[in-house]
């Protein structure tokens, strides 16, 4: 085999290796990616059915109920125009409270309840994930262009 050929099968080896390795990469990537959906959203169908996503509003006033037996927790994440009914099995974080924001990670089932793998609460009162943030802002508008007539 000549020089010229054995260099040109280590280019094309190369090439095949940096073209698995970027497909792998890619691969994990887009698995690991988590969109971010508001209750205005998810009523509206944007939300995925089969795939893991990202839930943020605020704790609806009254809707947290605890079962008897457990650690399941059942409450309702609204942005101010539409809820979106939760559940959780798990420890929730100290800062979690009605009426406060909240951002939960998990699935949105057929029923309409999104079954939460973890639940975020905000660290402060002045810090709100950006995306919660535009999201509140975004139904508050829309009510009020609805109540006006």
């Amino acid at each position: 085999m000549k020089a010229r050929s054995r260099r040109g099968l280590a280019i094309l080896a190369g090439l095949a290796a940096l073209g698995i390795a970027s497909a792998l990469v890619l691969n994990a990537f887009r698995s690991n990616l988590v969109f971010f959906f508001s209750p205005s959203q998810i009523a509206s169908k944007e939300a995925p059915l089969e795939r893991g996503f990202r839930l943020g509003g605020l704790v609806e006033q009254g809707s947290i109920r605890r079962s008897a037996q457990g650690l399941t927790v059942h409450f309702v994440v609204t942005d101010m125009a539409r809820t979106v009914p939760v559940v959780y099995t798990g420890l929730l974080p100290d800062l979690f409270r009605e009426g406060k924001g909240v951002v939960a990670q998990g699935r949105l089932g057929a029923d309409g309840v999104f079954r939460a793998d973890q639940v975020l609460a905000k660290h402060d009162e002045n810090y709100m994930p950006p995306e919660a943030a535009q999201a509140l802002e975004q139904a508050r508008r829309g009510r009020r262009e609805v109540a006006e007539p």
